[in-house]
């Protein structure tokens, strides 16, 4: 009976490392969240645009949460493991131990986290030099990519990181690396030996592997051509080229392959899985969000992707910023929207990759900054309600008889508090507000939520048209995050944009993505694909009200009207 029922449901865990916190899920074969937990981990703010993270710090909470998790499952069921992780930098010594990424020589503190900022001048010069690279990201970089971070450690922690790092990880990589050890042997699973924890060598190589998702959206890492050496001698990295990319990653593996023999003894000890449980190469963060919801099965529900393919689709992942990643079958340059990346999110798509940095962490601010807030707190907190559903509530009271966004009619913002990623890849932009008085009430603390909820639906539909506009032919939304939860969050992108939004009967769909890896690199599954049909799986359908479409016409008229202001003035005064 106990032999029947492992063979009926088989199990995978997956490992989400986010901004804040770093999250653990058991998922089934079918697509169902069994048992998930989260934990806090640190970040570290010197000085302003520096954001520091430990790898130590966040090795321990992946080990606290999957512990956590796996309780009330037979380890023995789980089949395989995945990591999701934001695309931070890491860096440790050749000795593989933490490597001060900071002015203090703290080395605890060795990673530099994706919203940093610190190599705004360095990515100045790497886009000055207009190399053919750059076209794969949006015709700009980010200063959110590795290369200026790179640069920046090596202009200003020259003998104290720069001549002392052995190896530069994306984060995702580093967890791979950390379940798996070092070398990017890979294997194949045998499925009559113990369903892929016991292996059989294929090849055994010597570099240490790296995932093809970040090396191609963060590190310009081409499918096809690998790196281009002329790249790193124009930006003055030419140290990469003489080590052959070993700092920074020779051996490519896809999303899902299994990664070397499984999970190693210490690691297994320190997650609570069995030795040898199959690990996958890992995605970042809003990728993996991708695949647990685009390829979800939409037959009959009549939406406008029915019968359509996966490119008619846009997965939006919405969390402390937001992702909107679209596929093609043929590479679509998108001014100031990253990619085209080629098998970055689902093998043998183009992926482009708009994106708002900072969104969540935006509306928690202008929330938590507010004078109104102690007294939004303690409403909320007597009603039983979190501050996000009291402000929803109190929304609809102050509506009167018009629909909740019309309240906004006298109140717009402009969301770029920490400079625009796309479609303007304008990293000098600046937050606005228009429209405030000298009101301080709770009623004006629900206002500037909502206008900062439709401002950043607002900012979806810019970067949706300027995809649009290059070739791309999307007809419905697919969100998952953090932010999905909040209807009104929701409801507003609906409207705004037009589109039909599909939600995820899991919530946690990052972490199903994550299981997702995990599910493929223990062989259970042929394909990513079709681990994504099996394991996504469509919760709730969000409508447009289509009688609102004139008023978020003249909204969005005003929002593109703001940054003209902005740069307007930025203008006038220039040489001050």
């Amino acid at each position: 009976m106990q032999r029947e029922k492992r063979d009926q449901v088989n199990y995978y865990v997956g490992i989400d490392v986010g901004t804040m916190s770093v999250r653990a899920a058991v998922v089934d074969q079918f697509g169902t969240v069994v048992a998930h937990a989260d934990q806090p981990i640190q970040i570290w703010e010197p000085q302003p645009d520096h954001y520091e993270q430990s790898s130590d710090d966040i090795w321990a909470a992946c080990c606290t949460v999957t512990k956590k998790v796996v309780q009330g499952v037979d380890v023995a069921w789980i089949q395989g493991l995945g990591f999701d992780a934001t695309c931070s930098l890491v860096v440790l010594d050749k000795q593989f131990q933490p490597l001060a990424v900071n002015y203090e020589g703290e080395c605890k503190r060795n990673i530099i986290m994706w919203m940093d900022h610190r190599a705004a001048s360095q990515v100045d010069r790497i886009n000055g030099t207009q190399h053919n690279v750059l076209s794969y990201v949006g015709g700009v970089m980010s200063v959110e990519m590795q290369p200026p971070k790179l640069l920046w450690m090596k202009e200003n922690l020259r003998e104290s990181c720069w001549e002392k790092a052995g190896y530069f990880f994306d984060l995702p990589d580093f967890l791979s690396w950390k379940a798996t050890g070092v070398t990017a042997s890979l294997y194949a699973p045998d499925k009559e030996a113990g369903r892929g924890r016991k292996v059989h060598l294929l090849i055994q190589i010597e570099e240490f592997f790296r995932s093809l998702c970040p090396l191609v959206c963060k590190w310009t890492y081409s499918p096809e051509k690998g790196w281009d050496d002329s790249f790193w001698k124009a930006i003055d990295l030419e140290e990469m080229v003489a080590d052959k990319y070993e700092k920074i990653g020779n051996q490519v593996l896809s999303p899902g392959a299994s990664v070397g023999n499984g999970l190693m003894p210490e690691a297994a000890k320190d997650l609570g899985l069995a030795e040898g449980t199959a690990v996958a190469a890992s995605l970042i963060d809003a990728h993996a969000g991708g695949l647990g919801v685009i390829g979800a099965d939409v037959k009959g529900h009549n939406l406008p992707c029915e019968n359509q393919p996966i490119t008619s689709r846009l997965a939006v992942i919405c969390g402390t910023s937001s992702c909107h990643m679209g596929l093609s079958d043929a590479p679509i340059f998108v001014p100031g929207v990253w990619g085209p990346y080629y098998s970055a999110m689902v093998p043998g798509f183009w992926l482009n990759e708009g994106g708002q940095s900072a969104t969540g962490k935006l509306i928690d601010q202008v929330v938590r900054g507010h004078v109104a807030f102690p007294e939004l707190q303690a409403k909320a907190s007597a009603s039983a309600q979190n501050i996000y559903t009291y402000l929803n509530s109190h929304l609809d009271l102050i509506k009167k008889s018009l629909p909740v966004g019309f309240l906004t009619v006298d109140l717009h913002v402009w969301p770029d508090f920490h400079g625009n990623r796309s479609p303007l890849a304008d990293l000098t932009l600046k937050g606005m507000v228009v429209g405030l008085t000298l009101s301080q009430g709770l009623d004006e603390l629900a206002l500037i939520y909502l206008a900062t909820i439709q401002a950043i639906a607002l900012g979806t539909r810019h970067i949706l048209e300027t995809m649009q506009s290059a070739g791309h032919h999307i007809t419905t939304l697919f969100l998952c995050g953090g932010l999905s939860k909040n209807p009104l969050f929701v409801q507003m992108h609906a409207d705004i944009t037009g589109k039909p939004i599909v939600l995820s009967k899991e919530v946690e769909s990052v972490l199903v993505g994550a299981a997702i890896l995990g599910a493929c690199a223990s062989g259970d599954f042929a394909s990513v694909q079709e681990a994504m049909e099996r394991m996504g799986k469509i919760g709730k359908i969000v409508q447009p009200n289509h009688g609102d479409k004139r008023f978020y016409d003249k909204k969005y008229e005003v929002f593109l009207k703001l940054v003209e202001h902005q740069r307007e003035y930025k203008t006038i005064m220039q040489g001050v």
